[in-house]
């Protein structure tokens, strides 16, 4: 029998995001792609293929948005020193 996968750690969106997702003239595009990310965050506990972090502060992770980063960049923490780890997508810088 094999071992159950890790589970992930859920992926939060700060304020600021939830109200980026939440306008009705957000693209599909847009919308999408930081869905994705949201999974994939939480698929891998914040350690997304990627991503660059502060020198200061290596919590804070930058990724490209969209294909090639053609969206532009979002930023997450990784909140991994609590009793229940998590990730919150903090800012998602448009271009």
């Amino acid at each position: 029998m094999s071992e159950p996968a890790e589970e992930g750690w859920p992926c939060y969106f700060s304020e600021g995001v939830a109200e980026l997702l939440a306008d009705p003239q957000i693209s599909p595009t847009l919308f999408s792609a930081v869905a994705a990310l949201s999974v994939e965050i939480n698929e891998t506990r914040g350690d997304v293929s990627g991503h660059t972090a502060s020198a200061r502060w290596p919590q804070q992770r930058r990724v490209p948005l969209g294909e090639n980063g053609m969206l532009g960049v979002a930023e997450y923490v990784v909140v991994a020193d609590t009793v229940e780890p998590h990730c919150v997508i903090t800012r998602a810088q448009l271009y």
